[in-house]
């Protein structure tokens, strides 16, 4: 196999791509060697039919990239990508941990295999939910366990191909080479960071190898560490509140929606058992509460004119805090001290040997360990579920005139009325422990692999077999609070009782807690939760390949065959906080809450496992050759393949692929395929009983209650957030996602221009792909839009749970005409075989190659992806609320799922270009690349005429520049990724972390030295 790759370009257009030292006549067969993703035929000319993008080591050294994704954002096939830890950093709902997801084509997580030299990868064990078809778990191939530095190069197949690898492949493949066959001993090390911030990594790495008479044997070793990038160190990422950047756009003068600051605060929603007006508490006079028991704390400084004060310049005010109001500022700044990108410690050792057995035969090996560990700072943990305050609390105000061992109480209000001299119990809803300290999250992962293999030669075929196991595992800890433990804390008549009634700090009301509770209080109610996820897969193959089965009068027919079997395993343990094992009972009410933990929603461990068996077979058919001398047939070449699996759990699934290269003369090539794919449900989707997600929406019949009364003019000043666990079933009844991808396209290398002026090739590939029965939810915002459209016609929406509406409901609907409601307690839903999808779109590449000139070597090649469609069939449900509000039953400006058109639309823009060039001579080398994004919409930030933000192109150029001191065998190279600084485009959020770095211009310094 040739050791260096072809420029970025696409399979079969490689006959001028690659100069040998030996001349042109060499270039096919090398290029057919280095093409292994898309046919199992070794030397297949039919992989002429395939779009294959190939980045060698040249080219990856040009892109400056450190990790895998971000090498990976730099192919515009890519997709956007959710699995990402600078992806809603502040939140658990971030990616936790060393890991980034691989999406093609941006049909989703899940529709891309990946594979290492050539064979499967384990899965990531830690799912998210990341689908925009709802809150899906979805599992993920890590693309930081691909050690960049070791890579000879990247393939990636730009084709379904589940007729030739089986499931995932949807959308295409991806093929990791790592370097082998050292020989000698090469060392690295690189140093970098981002302009104007604190991020910072250091790498070093180690190539070592050893020639023997019969074999070799390889080690690669790398090792990173990388800081923490922190939100203050960056204008667009310091705080929330973004209003400030958007106040200068057009409808954004006075949206509010840019403030992302969270509801969840210090400054407690509280409320007592409800009374009549007649009843309710009074503090030398002045009434405390709503009807219904509500009050809050908040400073004084934001009136007080109906409350109580109290010390530390507090108030207690009557009723919930109207956030969108003039208590907008007690909002929660969840970027204040958090981190947008944890620190990371990565090491990775492959170790690679063979070793000749016999004549014709050879065994091989791998073996291979990746490990990280990463530690976030998110902001401190917020109560989602509520808890009673025993009237024994040291610091109720609402507490009783004597503790029991007879003491006075400091804290009871003065003068209280309508409070028995007992005291009440208080409900702590919205509220954020920020007295307990940031979440530091530390997650521990790895990846392990093992590999042994023969290969050879028998009665003409090249055959192959080998064994594989591969794990990996992921330990997630954080802090967060036991609620057992948190109300045992609130049920103290001492100064040591948990303290929810002294909000946070008066000066700066959006974060911090300058009246603290004890260290002793908080030292008991923190606790570490653990989540442990894991992921095996065995596999055993035997592939067996000939290229000259028989002769057709267009040349040797080849043919490749095979069958493989695997075994799939995932485990997700949750903390026995969580899966039920340990529960809480409330001491006040009585009620039972299969969670324990404050932050996070009921959540049983989960398990599955599945068989699966399959065979293949594959036929390279040469039908026409140059010899036949046909005209406008030059050579005509066809791929037929197919593939049969058998899954344990939900039956069996057969694939075809077909795949043509017509060259019509000499340098112009029309090809086309066409194949079948599938996607099995992933085991959580299958095998999770009932679980809750925590799940927000916009409460659209409480904001229409709001409209009515005249409080707001329309639906996007909605400001009624509804935070609720949204109950997910797995369903074993699940089948596999059906998809079918077709393509065609010109390959043109332009023989009349002269071979002193290099080789050129240029391409474009029309392909689509359309997917049925793709699994997800109805999902949380089109639940409630459903609910509300139902309710304004009297009925409602049995997935949709409410609390009984209090006193307070009442008079928010008093006069609306609409039957009053309480607040969203949960959501159900289920896993289900739901939408059709299609997307469409062009590629087109362009490579020019120059070598041995007087100036030196040259290479410049261009890949552009432009999507054309991106469409989704909606279902009646979505289609009856967009009638709905077209008719005015709803208001017109209810945000709803558009999924008629998706292009552009949060991470997946129309256009994406990269660009690279290279140029060497004698010791010195020059890389220079650019990768453009173009615009995208936030359907979440509407304007005040209810259009979405854009999100502004971007355009990046990353360069370096190296010089090899040849007697010392030397390299120093030093380079930038975003040269000109342009940083993200802003966005909500300050920077959409699906499809942008969180930070601008970065340097970095590499050396090198071999012995």
């Amino acid at each position: 196999m040739a050791t260096t790759a072809s420029t970025v370009l696409f399979a079969g257009t490689a006959l001028a791509q690659q100069q040998s030292p030996e001349g042109a006549n060499d270039q096919a067969s090398q290029v057919e060697d280095i093409i292994v993703v898309g046919s199992q035929i070794r030397g297949a000319s039919t992989t002429a039919a395939l779009p294959v993008v190939v980045i060698d080591a040249e080219e990856i050294a040009a892109t400056g990239a450190s990790s895998g994704d971000e090498l990976l954002r730099t192919i515009p096939q890519m997709g956007d990508v959710l699995f990402d830890s600078s992806n809603n950093g502040q939140t658990s709902n971030s990616a936790r941990g060393d890991v980034n997801s691989v999406n093609l084509r941006s049909l989703g997580v899940g529709n891309t295999l990946v594979l290492l030299n050539g064979r499967r990868v384990v899965q990531h064990p830690t799912s998210q939910g990341t689908s925009d078809t709802g809150t899906v778990p979805v599992l993920s191939y890590n693309s930081n366990a691909i050690p960049v530095s070791g890579l000879q190069r990247l393939e990636v197949l730009l084709d379904g191909a589940a007729a030739i690898y089986g499931a995932d492949a949807v959308a295409g493949v991806v093929n990791t080479v790592l370097k082998n066959d050292f020989e000698g001993v090469t060392l690295e090390a690189r140093y970098g960071g981002a302009e104007g911030t604190g991020l910072r990594e250091f790498e070093a790495n180690i190539f070592a190898g050893k020639n023997f008479e019969r074999g070799n044997l390889s080690l690669f070793a790398n090792y990173t560490d990388r800081t923490m990038l922190m939100a203050d160190e960056q204008d667009f990422t310091r705080s929330d509140d973004m209003r400030n950047f958007f106040s200068g756009f057009s409808g954004y003068e006075n949206s509010a929606v840019p403030d992302g600051r969270s509801s969840h605060s210090p400054w407690a929603q509280l409320s007592i058992p409800a009374t009549t007006t007649a009843l309710r508490p009074r503090s030398n006079g002045t009434i405390v509460t709503t009807a219904a028991g509500a009050f809050h704390v908040q400073p004084q400084s934001f009136g007080c004119s109906t409350g109580v004060t109290v010390p530390s310049g507090l108030c207690l005010t009557s009723g919930t805090v109207a956030y969108s109001g003039v208590n907008r500022e007690m909002r929660y700044d969840t970027r204040y001290g958090t981190s947008v990108r944890p620190s990371v410690e990565r090491g990775n050792i492959f170790l690679t040997g063979r070793y000749e057995l016999a004549a014709g035969v050879e065994a091989f090996g791998e073996l291979g360990y990746y490990g990280a560990q990463s530690k976030a700072v998110q902001p401190p943990v917020v109560n989602l579920n509520k808890i009673w305050i025993p009237a024994s609390n040291y610091y109720n105000p609402f507490g009783p005139v004597r503790f029991a061992d007879g003491s006075l109480n400091p804290n009871r209000l003065p003068n209280l009325t309508n409070v028995p001299a007992a005291g009440l119990p208080v409900l702590l809803g919205n509220y954020r422990f920020a007295d307990t300290g940031f979440q530091e999250v530390k997650v521990n992962n790895y990846q392990a692999r093992a590999l042994g293999g023969l290969r050879g030669e028998w009665r003409g075929f090249d055959w192959e077999t080998a064994l594989l196991y591969s794990e990996a595992e992921a330990e997630d800890i954080s802090p967060n609070i036991n609620m057992t433990k948190l109300q045992q804390q609130l049920a103290l008549s001492t100064p040591d009782a948990y303290n929810p009634f002294s909000g946070g700090c008066v000066d700066t009301p959006s974060w911090g807690d300058c009246t603290p509770s004890s260290q002793a209080a908080i030292d008991a109610v923190v606790f570490d939760l653990k989540r442990v996820s894991r992921t095996t897969l065995s596999l055993a193959d035997i592939k067996l390949s000939r290229g000259d089965l028989f002769n057709l009068p267009g040349g040797p027919v080849g043919v490749a065959f095979g069958a493989e079997i695997r075994r799939e395993t995932q485990r997700d343990d949750r903390d026995d906080n969580l899966n039920g094992t340990i529960t809480f009972t409330d001491m006040v009410s009585g009620e039972t809450n299969l969670s324990n933990v404050s932050a996070v929603s009921p959540n049983p461990s989960t398990k599955g496992s599945r068989d699966v068996a399959g065979a293949f077979v594959e036929f390279a058919l040469p039908l026409v050759s140059p010899e036949m001398n046909i005209p406008l047939i030059y050579s005509l070449d066809m791929q037929l393949a197919g593939r049969y699996e058998h899954y344990s759990d939900f039956g069996d699934v057969a694939k075809p692929k077909v795949a043509i290269a017509w060259d019509i003369v000499d340098g112009l090539r029309v090809r086309a395929s066409y194949s079948e794919g599938f996607r099995a449900p992933n085991l959580e989707q299958v095998n999770a009983t009932q679980y809750a997600r925590l799940a927000s929406g916009p409460d659209f019949t409480r904001c229409e209650a709001d409209i009515r009364q005249g409080t707001i003019a329309n639906m996007s000043e909605c400001a009624r957030t509804a935070s609720v666990s949204l109950l997910v079933a797995g369903n074993p009844d699940l089948q596999p996602e059906e998809s079918t991808n077709q393509s065609y396209g010109l390959v043109f290398q332009p023989r009349f221009i002269p071979a002193e002026w290099g080789d050129f090739t240029f391409t474009v590939d029309r392909w689509k792909i359309e997917q049925t029965d793709i699994v997800g939810l109805l999902g949380a915002q089109s639940a409630l839009a459903l609910e509300y459209l139902n309710r304004v016609q009297g009925g409602t929406n049995p997935l949709v749970v409410r609390a009984a509406p209090n006193a307070d409901d009442e008079l928010l609907f008093e006069g609306t005409g609409l039957a009053p409601v309480g607040q969203v307690t949960s959501i159900s839903d289920q896993f289900i075989n739901l939408l059709p999808q299609t997307v469409e779109g062009l590629d087109l590449s362009f490579n020019w190659r120059k070598r041995r000139t007087a100036l030196g070597s040259f290479n410049f090649s261009v890949n552009a992806s432009k999507l054309l469609e991106f469409s989704r069939a909606p279902g009646e449900i979505i289609d009856g609320l967009y009638e709905a509000r077209e008719q005015g039953i709803i208001d017109p400006l209810t945000p709803l799922p558009d999924s008629s058109q998706l292009i552009a639309q949060n991470g997946r823009p129309e256009w994406k270009v990269s660009a690279n060039f290279t140029w060497n001579k004698g010791p010195w080398r020059v890389g220079l690349s650019t990768q453009y994004v173009s615009e995208i919409e936030q359907i979440s930030l509407l304007s005040s005429t209810g259009d979405p933000w854009i999100v502004g192109s971007q355009m990046v150029a990353n360069a370096y520049g190296q010089y090899d001191f040849e007697e010392i065998d030397t390299t120093v190279r030093l380079g930038v990724r975003d040269l000109t600084d342009e940083g993200p485009s802003l966005a909500d959020g300050g920077y959409r972390g699906t499809v942008h770095q969180p930070y601008g211009r970065y340097w970095y310094v590499n050396v090198s030295k071999s012995f």
